[in-house]
């Protein structure tokens, strides 16, 4: 592996953005401090005027392998999240066959051994009857067990109460939920297909997957935590009343509950269903300006913890049809940082609080190790960003698999250079070396 010399760059780290140069060796951090430019090094980048954050670690993807592999695959994905500053991501269950025994589990891991650009952690699914094999889980090896309370079918679907009781009061892993109420959503969808049939308007999708099936799931599921003591993560919070679960008075070493928001839920609201469609259905659904608006007020004020992507991939026909038959899910990872960076350059965070947020707080949540800060003796997982040079989303320089982009169209105001994934620069000026694969993540006690 080649060594690098990171020179003259506005380092964004821990709360602050100093001047300085980085020295990478054997994969690591081996030295930060200025006038470094006499070390010897194999490759020399001069990032003069640009910015050096820790790559991201997004902790909800679907990457679609094994068998979904028509939308997405681990390489595919794992190559567009690299374009995007993303070098760590952490994949959910829910693929073909559910990965909710250790083997299978285990399969998917050896996958993403051959065939992952970026570093990688799987979650453990959540069934109805696999409490002894989720108590199988280790913890220094794996992300955590993701319970489906909503938007799932199947074995994946876990909602009765007894059943939610006994994993969280068994499992000492992390739990990551997607929290909605089926009952809810299921009469909602009756009674606005007997009112407008097949050709439901898509608009109607965030009264279907409304507030309160939001509500009613998360706070059973901070209800359960606080009854047992849980380690809890909810994912994309998309409402303002789930706000009120969350507590910002602690330090989030200090905190066994937290919260992630999603990019498309901090950019889009209600308003965009008629110009994207179905391409902006998600689950659970973006909603309301007033939502989105206190969702970002929420990760500033540090109610909500980290931001993610929930990557979902579905092809571009799959996403034409109608509102029932079309999927919910989009591609987001080669774009989030991106769109992340739109919101400092309009003023509304900081690049600071955008790394706490995507590399710090990932990170800390998950104890994972030597990973999310740029400092000596970690793993050099680095990305680096011009905030002065446009960038036009177009079916041209899209990587995903599936080939289009809820942003399509969108001109970014900064662009991502360079991309360092455990000491390889896999990532330079638009071109990506494919030559070294990323690493399993491990985690601390």
């Amino acid at each position: 592996m080649k060594s690098i010399l990171i020179l003259n760059a506005n380092i964004v780290n821990e709360g602050a953005i100093q001047q300085g140069d980085v020295l990478i060796k054997d994969g690591f951090i081996q030295k930060i401090d200025k006038n470094l430019s006499g070390e010897d090094a194999e490759e020399v980048i001069d990032a003069a005027g640009k910015y050096l954050l820790p790559g991201l670690i997004d902790d909800q993807v679907h990457f679609r392998e094994p068998g979904l592999t028509q939308k997405g695959n681990i390489y595919t994905e794992s190559r567009a999240a690299i374009a995007g500053g993303i070098t760590s991501f952490m994949e959910m269950p829910n693929t073909v066959p559910n990965a909710t025994t250790i083997n299978l589990l285990e399969d998917k891991y050896a996958i993403a051994s051959k065939k992952s650009l970026a570093n990688y952690s799987f979650y453990m699914g959540g069934t109805n009857d696999n409490l002894e094999e989720l108590k199988k889980v280790n913890k220094s090896t794996v992300c955590g067990v993701k319970v489906f309370m909503g938007s799932s079918t199947g074995n994946m679907l876990v909602d009765d109460e007894a059943v939610l009781s006994k994993i969280f009061s068994q499992i000492d892993s992390l739990i990551a939920t997607h929290c909605e109420k089926t009952p809810i959503i299921k009469q909602n969808e009756k009674d606005f297909l007997e009112k407008y049939g097949e050709e439901l308007p898509i608009k109607y999708h965030p009264l279907i997957r409304s507030e309160e099936a939001c509500y009613a799931s998360s706070s059973q599921a901070v209800g359960l935590a606080k009854k047992y003591g849980t380690r809890l993560h909810i994912l994309h919070i998309s409402t303002e009343k789930e706000l009120e679960l969350f507590d910002n008075s602690l330090p989030l070493e200090e905190k066994k509950i937290t919260a992630e928001a999603c990019v498309h839920h901090l950019w889009f609201s209600d308003a965009d269903y008629e110009e994207k469609g179905t391409f902006i259905k998600w689950n659970p659904a973006v909603k309301t300006a007033k939502d989105r608006d206190a969702i970002f007020q929420a990760v500033l004020n540090d109610k909500i913890d980290v931001i993610a992507t929930d990557h979902a991939p579905h092809t571009f026909d799959e996403k034409q049809n109608t509102y029932f038959k079309a999927p919910s899910g989009g591609p987001l990872v080669q774009h989030s940082l991106q769109a992340l960076l739109d919101f400092y350059k309009a003023g509304k965070i900081s690049l600071e609080k955008i790394v706490e947020k995507s590399c710090h707080n990932p990170a800390k949540l998950f104890h994972i190790k030597e990973r999310g800060f740029i400092q000596e003796g970690y793993w050099a997982d680095l990305v680096l960003v011009d905030l002065d040079k446009k960038e036009l989303v177009s079916k041209k320089n899209i990587l995903y698999k599936c080939n289009w982009s809820p942003f399509e169209g969108h001109e970014f105001n900064s662009k991502i250079t360079h991309t360092i994934v455990s000491g390889h620069l896999a990532y330079k000026n638009g071109q990506l070396d494919e030559n070294v694969l990323g690493k399993r993540l491990k985690f601390l006690p």
